[in-house]
């Protein structure tokens, strides 16, 4: 049986939840893992950096 739902919230983000990832710099590639700065503020981040060291997580400016 087929699963029509899956990955139909993505439609709802802007660019279908695909971006530059801020750490390794892929493009177009799906950003859905959050992950918190040392300052608090939230970026989202590709499925290979979301394992990333927190220090190249605080290393992204803006």
């Amino acid at each position: 049986m087929a699963k029509t739902k899956r990955g139909r919230v993505l439609w709802s983000l802007p660019a279908r939840g695909r971006g530059t990832c801020p750490i390794c710099a892929s493009t177009r590639i799906k950003l859905l893992y959050p992950r918190v700065k040392s300052d608090g503020t939230a970026v989202k981040v590709c499925k290979r950096c979301d394992k990333a060291p927190q220090s190249k997580v605080d290393a992204i400016t803006g």
